[in-house]
């Protein structure tokens, strides 16, 4: 009570309000989408589009995306997977004695879902000094399972060009800006100067985002993630986006975590796999 609240939110779309000690955040029903957290005295974390459309069946522009069970586009399906478009359902609430806050959420069955192995998909969200995420499969059939997962985290910064990405050099990726070209990091601190859309293969590093106009660095560590995409669409894409103004692409990064690709994921049956982000903000020294 009082730290755990229900609410009608854009497009009246049923939002859950938390509040702890150090924070506060909001998580949507529609696709478990965490839309917004914020340490007290700090900007925002989050990036959320203010031309995001709150609709059924739409995906929401910013915050964190909960990708599964592919990653892209495919034929015939929603991009990115059904469970960002999908309505989830809060199975369980609580806090520690410390004051954090976790929720528990659950994907129910759907027509979409069908179409692969039986599986049950938990996402376990606790909001504190910190912003944890956890995505948990289980593989209940009686076959294997092969999928992609992945939370697009869409980060609030202060100007694109201004920014680096630390956590990354040396590592292989394929650049979808030129033909999934496959290339090697050289930069300890990746900048941003045009459209980059890149993932990041078998790398479990942690990353930081290094934010010179905000003063602070995000730091984004993983459990159970084998790749890193990093993606701004710049100018151009951004005008193409009807969900993205066509300047917001200046306060905002996507570092995300999964397992796509070659890093896809192969669970026997009866197993789970937990794909896990620690999101967490210092000054900038």
């Amino acid at each position: 009570p009082g730290r755990v609240t229900f609410a009608a939110g854009s497009g009246s779309l049923p939002k859950i309000k938390i509040t702890t000690p150090w924070s506060e955040a909001e998580v949507y029903l529609h696709g478990a989408h965490i839309t917004h957290f914020k340490k007290n005295n700090e900007p925002p974390l989050l990036f959320l589009s203010q031309s995001s459309k709150f609709q059924k069946d739409t995906p929401i522009r910013g915050g964190i995306p909960v990708i599964f069970p592919w990653f892209g586009p495919r034929e015939g399906f929603p991009s990115h997977g059904i469970a960002r478009t999908q309505p989830w359902e809060l199975t369980a609430t609580s806090q520690s004695s410390s004051g954090e806050v976790t929720l528990r959420l659950t994907l129910p069955d759907s027509p979409l879902a069908d179409e692969f192995p039986k599986h049950l998909l938990e996402y376990i969200i606790t909001i504190g000094q910190t912003l944890n995420a956890e995505l948990i499969v289980t593989n209940t059939s009686k076959e294997n399972f092969t999928f992609e997962n992945c939370l697009h985290t869409y980060f609030q910064i202060g100007d694109i060009n201004t920014v680096s990405v630390t956590g990354l050099r040396g590592v292989d990726y394929l650049d979808k800006t030129d033909s999934f070209t496959r290339k090697t990091e050289q930069s300890d601190h990746l900048k941003i100067t045009g459209e980059t859309d890149r993932i990041y293969l078998s790398t479990t590093t942690p990353t930081e985002i290094h934010d010179p106009k905000l003063k602070r660095r995000i730091r984004v560590e993983t459990v159970g993630s084998n790749s890193t995409v990093v993606w701004n669409p710049w100018a151009i894409k951004a005008k193409q986006l009807s969900d993205l103004g066509d300047e917001e692409y200046h306060q905002m990064i996507c570092v995300e975590s999964g397992n796509v690709d070659q890093n896809k994921l192969a669970l026997l049956p009866g197993k789970s796999a937990s794909l896990k982000i620690i999101l967490s903000t210092n000054p900038l020294n």
